[in-house]
């Protein structure tokens, strides 16, 4: 696994992109990569557009997207945006495409919907299918209070039932590093300048992890 710090002058977006770039390039297939929601934004979709990958990403629960436009009257400027999707306010929703449920082995019940062809404001050419996944009890009630939502963006979608548990990857990735940061105290030190940072950075990788930290 390769681990590099964002420097001071660097963001996540254009660090994850620019990573992502250099792993496609030594692939001989197209990957599927998993990403948490801090990703799951216009700014990461447009930098990736044109990477040859699947992108499977986290959504906040406060976002707002758009349906696909309808037809062009043949008057005025055709529309860019469709109907609004508000991911918190059902009212907003529009039919959904397909929906099924599941007994898994560690999560229960649950139960996954599918939307298909939406999009961020500023990502019109790039669609997206938006998937809802809500752990149910045995009455059909809601058992956890959000949902998880998630959005592929890419080529062919995998099945429905196979799609939204390649998110359950990430579990021990986004564990590791809290693990990384909380008790191997990699964020704790209260540095007073980016040189710093990057050599606390560094030595701390070699000592305790014996990984090499880019910075």
């Amino acid at each position: 696994m390769r681990h590099e710090r964002i420097t001071s002058w660097e963001n996540p977006i254009q660090k994850a992109a620019w990573q992502l770039q250099q792993v496609c390039e030594n692939l001989p297939t197209r990957p599927i990569s998993v990403w948490d929601s801090e990703y799951g934004c216009a700014p990461f979709i447009l930098k990736t557009s044109n990477i040859k990958v699947d992108i499977l990403v986290r959504l906040r629960s406060n976002l707002c997207l758009w349906d696909a436009p309808p037809p062009y009257s043949g008057k005025g400027r055709p529309r860019k945006h469709g109907d609004k999707f508000k991911l918190n306010d059902p009212s907003t929703w529009s039919e959904v495409t397909q929906s099924l449920e599941v007994n898994h082995s560690k999560l229960g019940r649950v139960k996954v919907s599918l939307w298909s062809n939406l999009h961020f404001r500023k990502t019109a050419t790039r669609p997206m299918s938006l998937i809802r996944v809500e752990r149910l009890d045995d009455l059909g009630n809601l058992r956890v209070s959000k949902p998880l939502w998630l959005a592929w963006v890419g080529e062919e979608m995998p099945t429905l039932e196979e799609v939204w548990q390649l998110y359950l990857r990430r579990f021990t990735v986004d564990h590791w590093y809290r693990f990384l940061k909380q008790r191997l105290h990699w964020t704790l030190p209260k540095l007073s300048t980016p040189k710093q940072c990057d050599r606390w950075s560094d030595s701390k990788a070699n000592d305790d992890l014996g990984v090499v930290v880019s910075s």
